[in-house]
């Protein structure tokens, strides 16, 4: 039984040199190789091969039947490895250029501080961040990156990476509290204002509770609607009541002594929050190094 050995990738590239220039002098200058090594290279591929690749003759060099196939195949393989090669020199090539990042209201204002820490690690990466609660089209709108929470559009065109899951709460101000009285379970909320989020729908967001061991939806008597994420929070730190708030957004309020976390009891799974980038031949390493980033703030903020 005769063992098979690989041709090396060298001896490859130097038939496919040869190939393509037609002579075995010519291919020798392009490789910066003698004519000698050239032939020897040629000739070991051939043996491994077990059938000629070339016809020679003292006036040219032509290849075989046998070597037009194995040239087809030679050249895919060597693309490949070349795209391979390209797409590793991309991530470590120091991430450059301007990013342009979409992220909701209140969550984007939420991880602003962070891109400063980015700005560090990567001074050659330019941000143009907008913050808005609409759900914002990556193509057509020119987005590099758009972070949304819940529910994604289906589109073949984009690609979609995962942040984190949130958790949703109900917070109002100390404030507020010392007016209207303590919240102890879900049945005294009935007695107390409300801040309610319309969605881009068009409908009251209610509040999703866990009550016991079931989760139900509560209709709360709302004071105050509003449409911007960022306004909600605002409101209910002003005092004009109580408000479902996502547990990463609240937290820096309530730690800041500005909202109290009411009933954690009832808290429950909030939607996950996700990373959405158009399409292209391969990330872009602004892009990358911005989508990491958002990942690994959000992880070291998990809990």
């Amino acid at each position: 039984m005769n063992e098979r050995v690989d041709a090396p990738i060298n001896e490859i590239a130097v038939f496919v040199a040869v190939a393509q220039s037609g002579s075995f002098t010519r291919a020798a200058e392009e490789l910066g190789s003698s004519k000698s090594n050239v032939g020897k290279a040629v000739q070991r591929l051939e043996a491994r091969l077990g059938t000629r690749l070339f016809q020679r003759t003292t006036r040219a060099v032509r290849l075989t039947e046998d070597g037009e196939t194995y040239l087809g195949a030679a050249q895919d393989a060597l693309d490949t490895l070349r795209d391979a090669e390209q797409q590793l020199a991309s991530r470590r090539s120091e991430p450059a250029g301007r990013v342009k990042i979409d992220l909701p209201a209140g969550f984007g204002r939420l991880l602003l501080p962070s891109f400063i820490e980015l700005r560090d690690r990567h001074p050659k990466i330019t941000l143009e961040i907008a913050l808005t609660d609409r759900m914002s089209d990556p193509i057509g709108e020119g987005w590099d990156v758009v972070v949304r929470i819940g529910a994604l559009p289906e589109d073949s065109e984009l690609t979609v990476r995962k942040l984190c899951d949130l958790r949703l709460g109900l917070y109002a101000s100390p404030e507020y509290l010392a007016r209207r009285g303590a919240v102890n379970g879900v049945d005294d909320l009935g007695g107390h204002d409300a801040v309610v989020f319309r969605g881009p729908t068009g409908r009251l967001r209610p509040w999703t509770l866990r009550d016991g061991a079931s989760v139900r939806e509560y209709a709360p008597h709302p004071v105050l609607v509003l449409a911007d994420g960022q306004a909600l929070i605002e409101s209910a730190v002003a005092g004009f009541g109580i408000a479902q708030i996502l547990d990463r957004v609240a937290q820096p309020y309530v730690s800041a002594g500005r909202l109290v976390h009411l009933l954690p009891d009832s808290d429950v799974d909030g939607p996950p929050v996700h990373a959405i980038i158009s399409l292209g031949q391969k990330m872009a390493a602004k892009t990358r190094a911005v989508v990491n980033h958002l990942a690994d703030t959000l992880q070291k903020t998990n809990g």
